[in-house]
């Protein structure tokens, strides 16, 4: 894997991660402070508590959204990562043991370097019209 597409994965890693940290932390922040105002008006031992306190124990629930979210975005981002690598790894080696090469890690990224310059070529050959 080269440095672009690595930079890119972990730029796209990123920005998944941060939206739905964002997300889950609002989400939660949200139901923490539900709960801090349904607590505040029904339980007389929470109603004394200071106000640092429940915006403590309000944003507690927001940084765990937060993480929570993130976290599990970051793990399905990886999981299809893994399955599409998979796929296409399965591939090189079906291909490249019917060519009758071993599908070494080399093999294999040389494979696959040249099916992007085909799909690049095919993708220029659509692009442009026949004249």
């Amino acid at each position: 894997m080269d440095r672009a597409r690595r930079k890119a994965d972990a730029d796209r890693a990123y920005n998944v991660q941060a939206l739905a940290g964002i997300h889950g932390g609002f989400l939660f922040l949200g139901g923490g402070a539900g709960l801090a105002i349904i607590g505040h008006h029904t339980w007389p031992a929470f109603r004394r508590q200071t106000l640092a306190f429940k915006g403590f124990l309000t944003m507690a629930c927001g940084i765990f959204g937060m993480v929570l979210y993130a976290e599990n975005a970051l793990q399905a981002l990886e999981k299809e990562q893994r399955h599409t690598e998979g796929a296409i790894r399965k591939e090189a080696r079906l291909d490249l043991t019917r060519r009758g090469i071993v599908p070494t890690e080399t093999a294999i990224a040389v494979w696959r370097q040249e099916r992007e310059e085909q799909s690049k070529a095919a993708k220029d050959e659509t692009a442009a019209p026949a004249s």
